[in-house]
């Protein structure tokens, strides 16, 4: 993936002309890469957008996948090298550092009122790079002739779901197939095994700010990390720990594993259709033991809220800052959307989206879109406020790998999480 980040960064570029031209000015994008879907969808959209413009020259800035992105952004801030439009993490804690600029009317007057948010400063610092459907792209990837051929079902419960695994482990095949080598796939499995636990803190602004304020703690999602070690231990496929998140789609095709974890949605998809166009893939929520499929909504304010924004260094230039004001009125048209929905991104929620043509061609598509009509659907909130929450998140997504490999036991686990979210509460004041 890093190899293809660094390629599309080669082959994002405008024409020779508008290169050469004195009154273009160049402009750095920085992503976070992941899967072939989402960094195909960044080079269409870039060479696009450098193809019309006649002033600006966007240059990919592309983080190899192995990257912890959070911590990749803290080194680019040590470096002082911003670019001009950044994939936010950490919002907040950009924000009242100064970094970002405000993002003008002009550029949030395209999209849908509910898709973005001021600060409490009154001024919006990020816009949103895909829709707003949430964790809905947090699911299980599988195949369905697998299904077809041993009379196998798509789980209504929990139970379902491991009686599931149970049933294909008895046919002498592997249930499931996830990914450890970067530490941010780990919670492709975790986080739908947690959602009922975190669900239950919704109306109190989330667990992790109760467990901040002292309210809950690390220990209460005990149970859920029992599952999670339970699942990993017996029903998936060994070499989780070096496998890469992409990789996963391989090992699909290549019937390696009759499932597989995904954060991608229908991204994930289109890249199988891309490696065999032939396979016929479905995907399902791991639902709770009442048949609730929990799904964390987007948050598009605070410091998990996700984003494309100004940095302040660009803000500075007023024609670097012109040219991010451009990108961004591009990145949010019609024409950008169909490019987006035409590579497998579900686009996001634009004035004008009765006038995107939507992709449900690809194999699949109709079971994600299928969740987002389904009565058991629950959405939940859990947005972390703690500035440096992304220390704690990192810190555990790590630990819980380590636990998941054995290296440590699950109350250890806890401890050690629990003493960095104390030290972390305590740091903010």
């Amino acid at each position: 993936l890093a190899t293809s980040a660094l390629a599309l960064a080669g082959c994002a570029g405008g024409s020779g002309d508008a290169a050469e031209s004195a009154e273009t000015t160049t402009i750095r994008f920085l992503y976070a890469t992941g899967d072939e879907t989402w960094n195909a969808v960044v080079d269409k959209v870039v060479t696009a957008f450098n193809e019309q413009s006649d002033t600006t020259e966007v240059k990919l800035d592309p983080l190899p996948a192995g990257s912890d992105y959070a911590t990749a952004l803290k080194t680019v801030d040590a470096t002082g090298n911003w670019p001009a439009v950044v994939d936010m993490r950490d919002t907040l804690t950009y924000v009242n550092a100064g970094k970002l600029a405000p993002v003008p009317d002009e550029v949030t007057a395209l999209l849908e009122p509910d898709a973005f948010a001021p600060a409490e400063d009154g001024n919006v610092y990020t816009v949103p790079y895909s829709a707003l459907n949430g964790e809905l792209g947090m699911n299980i990837v599988y195949n369905k002739a697998y299904f077809e051929e041993h009379d196998l079902e798509v789980p209504e419960t929990y139970d379902d779901f491991i009686d599931l695994l149970d049933e294909i482990k008895a046919n002498g095949d592997v249930p499931l197939a996830t990914a450890a080598a970067e530490v941010w796939p780990s919670d492709q499995l975790w986080k739908p095994l947690a959602a009922p636990t975190f669900a239950e803190y919704s109306d109190e602004g989330g667990f992790w700010n109760v467990a901040a304020a002292g309210d809950a703690s690390v220990a209460d999602l005990k149970a859920p990390l029992e599952e999670l070690k339970m699942i990993m231990d017996n029903y998936v496929l060994e070499g989780w720990q070096s496998t890469a998140d992409a990789q996963t789609t391989t090992l699909l095709v290549n019937e390696q594993a009759v499932m597989a974890t995904s954060s991608a949605g229908l991204g994930r998809l289109m890249d199988i259709n891309k490696v065999d166009p032939e396979f016929d893939a479905g995907l399902f929520i791991i639902p709770d033991e009442d048949g609730k499929i929990n799904v964390l909504k987007n948050s598009v304010v605070g410091d998990t809220a996700g984003g494309l924004a100004i940095s302040s260094q660009a803000a500075e230039n007023d024609d670097e800052y012109a040219s991010a004001i451009e990108f961004l009125t591009y990145f949010y048209s019609v024409d950008a959307a169909n490019l987006m929905e035409e590579s497998g991104w579900i686009s996001p929620n634009i004035l004008a989206s009765d006038e995107v043509t939507r992709n449900d061609t690809i194999p699949g598509a109709e079971d994600f879109f299928a969740l987002l009509e389904n009565p058991d659907l629950v959405w939940y909130e859990n947005a972390p406020t703690l500035s440096t929450f992304s220390s704690v998140n990192t810190f555990f997504r790590q630990s819980r790998i380590e636990m998941q490999d054995g290296q440590t036991t699950i109350d250890e686990t806890i401890a050690k999480v629990q003493a960095e979210l104390d030290a972390q509460v305590a740091a903010a004041g």
